[in-house]
């Protein structure tokens, strides 16, 4: 465990690759792609935003994952109040087919196509559990942090994966109508659901989020540190290989900034949801 923790650590700093930045847009996708300087045969992912929130709020994000040598690009759209989860996973899917098909940066990046996986975010995290089922063995892993609710709900297809998948909860999500966490995870038999300890379900965001206006919450230094960490040690084991980072996947180890799930804990009724609400 000591070692683990000397990882996590290290997780939540910088990696050692220089990070460099273009713009999807040359293929035809909106978004962006944040890369090492180079290396070939990468490992790559598509990031999913949250509800009213671009890709410009999870630069921080982005560029971490590629500072540890993962390419990280992020589809800029359907960011209006009534979004299509459905679209958002088509353009997952498209944003992964052109980083792995096309030489990135100045010809000396490219993308291993047996290395892909999906990321999502509150409303991005549904519509990456929509790709993954989409993409089926195309992908090694996939990640729902902090998923949220959508229509149609993403425990349907979630019930048919069976690749490796990290979701990543707060505490209050177990009362929240907005979460559907709990509900993935037990629809996915082979994910981990972890509970980040003193997470905020919308910290991941970074500076000011118009959703504020609605009651959402916005940056949370905290969170976006632990959330960096255990997704990318969680990603350079399912997505690499890398033994060394083996404990971020296996669900019996408690991580860092983590909490272990109590499996007897009652599940809140959509009831007991409403009144947190109301109480809230």
């Amino acid at each position: 465990m000591a070692k683990t923790k000397k990882l996590f650590a290290a997780l939540t700093r910088r990696g050692p690759h220089r990070v460099l930045r273009g713009d999807l847009a040359f293929a035809g996708q909106p978004g962006v792609v944040y890369t090492p300087e180079s290396g070939f045969n990468l490992p790559g992912i598509a990031f999913g935003h949250d509800w009213l929130t671009g890709t410009d709020r999870y630069t921080g994000t982005l560029e971490h994952l590629a500072s540890w040598g993962i390419v990280a690009a992020a589809p800029n759209t359907e960011k209006t109040f009534a979004p299509s989860v459905l679209n958002l996973a088509v353009d997952l899917g498209t944003t992964l087919d052109i980083i792995a098909g096309v030489r990135l940066g100045p010809g000396k990046i490219s993308v291993h196509p047996g290395k892909l996986g999906v990321v999502g975010h509150g409303f991005g995290g549904s519509a990456a559990v929509f790709a993954a089922a989409g993409m089926g063995s195309r992908l090694k892993a996939a990640a729902a942090l902090f998923p949220a609710v959508s229509s149609p709900p993403a425990e349907q297809p979630a019930a048919s994966l069976q690749l490796p998948g990290l979701i990543l909860r707060a505490h209050s999500d177990a009362s929240s109508i907005r979460s559907n966490a709990d509900a993935l995870g037990r629809a996915w038999s082979s994910s981990t659901l972890r509970i980040v300890s003193k997470g905020d379900p919308g910290g991941l965001v970074e500076g000011r989020r118009l959703a504020k206006a609605f009651g959402l919450p916005g940056a949370d230094k905290g969170t976006q540190k632990a959330v960096r960490a255990l997704l990318t040690g969680y990603l350079l084991f399912t997505l690499t290989g890398d033994k060394t980072y083996r404990d971020f996947a296996d669900p019996e180890v408690t991580l860092p900034k983590t909490v272990a799930l109590d499996p007897e804990a009652e599940q809140p009724t959509l009831e007991d949801k409403v009144v947190a609400l109301l109480k809230g």
